[in-house]
């Protein structure tokens, strides 16, 4: 399964990842939402800054999941100092996910950068930061 992750361009995320210091992609919530329980190892990312140029410019294989179970405020911040250093979160994201009830934790590896990627996302009704796309040729604007 391929899927479309939106990374924060602010907090250069893109670079971290290329530069495989950012070793886990977070996804938190207060519910069950994507990617919660629909992305699985072996799986393949493709990554997408969220500035809107809408461009997939680097992949990488999904090499471990966690889904959490309902966590409380304190449980979700501790998961989140005890792996900071792959997560390498700025201090607002971090500020964001702290306290998630639900925390999915994607561990990747083989990040590599890829020649630019027009997607099309004209056929998705929900824009959220995480698109589960099957297939990326079927995507790809032609």
């Amino acid at each position: 399964m391929d899927h479309i992750v939106y990374v924060e361009a602010a907090s250069k995320e893109m670079d971290k990842i290329l530069a495989e210091s950012k070793k886990i992609i977070l996804r938190g919530a207060m519910g069950r939402k994507l990617p919660y329980e629909r992305v699985f190892k072996g799986d393949t990312l493709y990554f997408m800054n969220n500035n809107g140029e809408g461009l997939a410019k680097a992949t990488a294989k999904v090499f471990d999941v966690v889904n959490t179970d309902k966590l409380s405020p304190d449980e979700s911040m501790a998961m989140l100092q005890a792996h900071s250093n792959d997560l390498q979160l700025s201090n607002a994201q971090l500020k964001r996910f702290g306290g998630k009830r639900y925390l999915v934790l994607i561990e990747i590896v083989k990040p590599k950068k890829i020649k630019p990627l027009k997607i099309d996302k004209s056929n998705f009704t929900n824009m959220d930061d995480w698109l589960p796309v099957e297939d990326i040729n079927k995507v790809i604007a032609k």
